[in-house]
């Protein structure tokens, strides 16, 4: 295990040791607590693999990590929330997703959000459903909220702020809650559920027809068009903006569309089917802020946060949300998130690994050279 535990300390960002004490991860440590090596593998026992607190502290007695008791195990979760959000900060700054993430306007705040199930392992057999917003500029989880497992998906949950520019999946595209995110000052961009979703065109308040404008696409080239929509008996202005697929990503689109619709027992509509060539977006951003191109450039990143987001999801469903207490719930989604960007960084790093599984230090190198 010490080899193991060498390897993933080596993908944790340099200096994280020392960023134990001045978060207060280690405020008051003292007893079996005495590193911030020996906390973070405590936590990461708990948080990564789903071990509930009692069988945590049984596992770490037994392997001589420590000798702790569930108590006082979740009074440093709690205190830990800044410690595993600064880490996974660091972490997310120097991974490939980042780099995917435009420059948003000045005065601007990008969050991403989305919600899963959680069924509760062990005698409770109880199903939750977590709703959590990322701040992408300090990758904090803002804002969670824990429903029963038929909580639906909306940004009303969400508080919004002035400024904020909101990343969601088609399962947020309903009209009352793009409205409140937009009379709380803050703008969205979602996947436009064509279905649910009516749209008015801007020019003549006529029912926008998605296909035919859709079919306006040539090649590679985006297009937008202004639009309108009605919610709460006011009109809001909006914007479509729309990009062809490849051929290849058209073809895997309509295959799943097919599956969907035969895993439900519905007949896809011709329509359906060649609305899935296409990526549309709703967005409710000035063109004067940002273009289209930056638009759809966002909502590529808010795909590949997705694949974030669905191993979080999987990594949710091990273990108890602690739902007593908002530190130590914050602490458990910040500690999913690291596990998150750990698998990342060493599925990445997977394909540069020699034979014997593991990363050369400096010094080995060195002496191999002599």
């Amino acid at each position: 295990m010490d080899e193991e535990w060498q390897i993933l300390a080596s993908m944790l960002p340099e200096g994280w040791e020392g960023l134990a004490g001045p978060t207060g991860a280690m405020q008051r440590a003292r007893g079996a607590i005495k590193s911030a090596e020996t906390l973070l593998k405590l936590l990461l026992l708990h948080i990564a693999t789903g071990l509930s607190l009692k069988q945590t502290v049984v596992r770490a007695k037994l392997q001589g990590i420590a000798d702790i008791s569930d108590v006082a195990l979740l009074k440093r979760l709690r205190s830990s929330d800044r410690w595993l959000r600064e880490l996974s900060l660091r972490m997310f700054h120097d991974g490939r997703f980042a780099r995917s993430v435009v420059m948003v306007p000045s005065g601007c705040h990008l969050r991403a959000i989305d919600a899963t199930t959680i069924e509760e392992p062990g005698a409770t057999g109880t199903s939750w459903r977590v709703h959590y917003s990322l701040n992408m500029s300090n990758l904090a989880c803002d804002y969670y909220e824990l429903s029963d497992a038929r909580g639906g998906e909306s940004f009303r949950r969400f508080p919004v702020n002035q400024g904020d520019i909101i990343l969601a999946d088609r399962g947020y595209c309903h009209r009352e809650g793009v409205a409140h995110v937009v009379q709380n000052g803050g703008n969205v961009i979602v996947r436009l559920n064509s279905t649910s979703f009516p749209l008015l065109s801007r020019e003549n308040g006529a029912p926008f027809q998605l296909l035919s404008h859709l079919r306006q696409l040539k090649g590679s080239r985006p297009k937008e068009w202004d639009v309108n929509f009605k919610a709460g008996g006011k009109m809001i202005n909006a914007r479509l903006c729309a990009l062809r697929k490849g051929a290849i990503a058209t073809e895997k689109a309509q295959k799943r569309a097919k599956k969907v619709a035969k895993k439900n027992t519905k007949i896809l509509r011709p329509e359906t089917l060649e609305c899935a060539g296409y990526v549309y977006v709703l967005t409710t951003i000035d063109n004067r802020v940002m273009t289209t191109k930056q638009i759809l450039d966002l909502y590529r990143a808010r795909w590949q946060i997705e694949l974030c987001f669905k191993r979080m999801k999987s990594l949710f469903r091990l273990g108890h949300l602690p739902k007593r207490n908002d530190d130590s719930a914050r602490a458990w989604i910040q500690g999913k998130l690291l596990t998150v960007l750990l698998i990342e960084k060493m599925i990445d790093q997977a394909r540069f690994f020699s034979p014997w599984g593991y990363a050369i230090t400096s010094k080995e190198s060195m002496a191999g050279i002599h």
